[in-house]
């Protein structure tokens, strides 16, 4: 359990992260408006549910899943069980690699624990086989970040500046 840091403005698009800004901004210009606040209230339930919903089309082993957002401060917080510890790591990642969320507070559990993964954000220029040369002093085993990071990753040359990725251990 922990609190992750993402770059807010990187990601999967999945609501309008402006919406719930100006929502949280309206909502704490005028502390007593109930219809800014119960608008802010259902922007963050919406992203909440594209969020969840993101991580149901990624077919990761979750019980319990619940994804609360918080717009003001572009925090999304995760509940429920993950199968295994790669499914829990994934699952925090598909929450941060979305445009708007810039923190994942991390309240999962798992049913079989294994070593923990590294987490490493995408910088401009890399690759997976430059990455992999960083992480393993071998660029050939870029294949062993490609597969831990499905099935968010398609194409293992397709990676952005700002994305969030699992360096499994060897």
């Amino acid at each position: 359990m922990g609190l992750f840091d993402f770059v807010k403005q990187a990601g999967e698009k999945l609501f309008r992260s402006q919406d719930a800004e100006a929502a949280s901004n309206a909502a704490a210009s005028a502390p007593d408006d109930a219809a800014a606040r119960a608008k802010l209230d259902e922007m963050n339930r919406n992203a909440g549910t594209a969020i969840e919903t993101y991580i149901g089309t990624q077919g990761l082993s979750v019980t319990g899943l619940t994804v609360s957002f918080d717009g003001t401060s572009g925090a999304a917080t995760v509940f429920g069980v993950a199968g295994d510890q790669a499914s829990k790591e994934k699952i925090l990642l598909c929450c941060g690699n979305v445009s708007g969320v810039a923190k994942v507070n991390d309240m999962m559990s798992v049913d079989q624990s294994a070593p923990e993964a590294l987490f490493y954000t995408v910088v401009a220029g890399d690759n997976l086989s430059k990455i992999a040369k960083l992480h393993y002093d071998h660029a050939n085993k870029y294949m062993l970040i490609f597969e831990a990071n499905k099935p968010m990753l398609s194409d293992p040359d397709k990676i952005y500046p700002g994305q969030m990725l699992r360096i499994p251990p060897l």
